[in-house]
């Protein structure tokens, strides 16, 4: 294992100290979320975009995937529709599907210092 981390461009990175512009994390130029998300063109973007890959690797008829966004009091308000043959599929046995899709399009909006709401809309 520890021929992984013995790479040349590892070890180059750690001795020389010097950062190369080009690899920097656009996130740390930035500086905190508050005023990433005043420059963002939609707030969201990583919640919607979690919610649409999962639901659409869950539906049989992807072609029927359709994710709105929305203000809410705290956050993003994502509504998910789905096609009424695919319902069952998204939100599962007891609703434990839809209660684990919400679960990580919170992250995902975490991600980027905000919170989304999920709605499963007939």
């Amino acid at each position: 294992m520890s021929d992984l981390f013995s790479q040349p461009e590892f070890e180059a990175s750690a001795d020389d100290g010097e950062g190369d512009a080009s690899v920097d994390s656009p996130l740390e130029e930035e500086g905190p979320a508050e005023d990433r998300q005043a420059g963002d063109t939609m707030s969201g973007g990583a919640a919607k975009a979690v919610l649409e890959h999962v639901s659409s690797a869950l539906v049989d008829d992807t072609e029927a995937v359709v994710v709105e966004v929305g203000e809410a009091r705290q956050g993003v308000k994502l509504s998910l529709h789905v096609s009424s043959t695919d319902m069952g599929r998204v939100i599962g046995r007891r609703g434990r599907t839809a209660q684990a899709i919400r679960t990580l399009v919170r992250a995902a909006a975490a991600s980027e210092g905000t919170d989304a709401i999920v709605d499963i809309v007939d």
